[in-house]
């Protein structure tokens, strides 16, 4: 009896082991501890060139969690898509409320909208691509739990057009999987046009060469900052999430912890190329 059950526990351990992998995918721990001090956080990092996924904190990187703002990187390619916005330039109205940020507060383009992480203006753009729009792409993606059934949101951010399906609501996705879509949209295994791709390159472009992401905060003290850097020709894929728990946390926190990681990660290989 003890012997099945010990059994049991293997053959689950090794389906999950399998669930986290994708075909062929090595996984290697890693332990990047030093860049999170007290908080509980994660880190995965994938090169799809030899196809190999770095994990720390394999647990939480196989959680799923709001998305928060990194689903304005989706929201751009179906802004695009569907004829919403069409360039960097492209504007949306302020419609002349209060809002968190006084950065907000003024019509904003696209490359703006995203620096800025204005969630009216994604608002604009997910509401004129519509649900049932936005499902089907969602369900091709493949994205984490794929509900988008709370469209409107919570209710918990004060105003109508601050609130939706991708913050703190319905749609949830593990930084495993985060990690999987980004590389697949780079590496031209969606649908997406290629141009549109290159837009979304642009506005991801951070305040460090080579280094493309956005960052999320949730109102509950999480925060990922999501995307890629390149090496040497390559590009290495990431998400990085944090639990803050009663720590005050932010996006700027998950993206310090990922400039971090990003510069051991090059520093290292760069000591092996000499």
């Amino acid at each position: 009896m003890k012997k099945s059950k010990i059994m049991l526990i293997i053959l689950v351990l090794l389906s999950l082991v399998t669930a986290c992998a994708g075909k062929g995918e090595q996984i290697k721990e890693a332990d990047y501890s030093t860049y999170f001090g007290s908080r509980n956080g994660c880190a995965v990092f994938y090169n799809a060139d030899d196809n190999t996924m770095e994990i720390y904190n394999s647990e939480m990187a196989n959680t799923r969690f709001s998305p928060n703002s990194t689903f304005k990187i989706i929201a751009v390619l179906e802004g695009l898509r569907y004829g919403v916005i069409e360039s960097e330039n492209s504007h949306m109205h302020y419609n002349g409320g209060k809002y968190p940020f006084e950065s907000w507060e003024k019509d904003l383009n696209l490359e703006e909208a995203f620096r800025e992480s204005c969630v009216w203006y994604f608002r604009q753009v997910i509401d004129k691509v519509g649900q049932e729009n936005m499902q089907k792409d969602i369900d091709k993606l493949g994205y984490g739990n794929r509900d988008i059934s709370m469209w409107q949101g919570s209710g918990e951010a004060p105003t109508p057009d601050t609130n939706g399906f991708w913050l703190g609501s319905s749609l949830e996705i593990s930084p495993v999987e985060m990690t999987r879509i980004i590389a697949d949209i780079f590496e031209g295994k969606t649908d997406y046009d290629q141009s549109d791709i290159a837009i979304l390159k642009n506005v991801m472009q951070s305040d460090k060469d080579g280094i493309y992401g956005k960052t999320g905060t949730g109102r509950d003290n999480s925060a990922w900052y999501a995307g890629f850097y390149e090496y040497e020709g390559s590009k290495i894929y990431f998400a990085v999430h944090i639990e803050g728990g009663n720590i005050s946390t932010a996006g700027a926190d998950a993206k310090e912890a990922a400039y971090g990681i990003i510069s051991e990660r090059t520093s290292q290989l760069d000591n092996k190329s000499q």
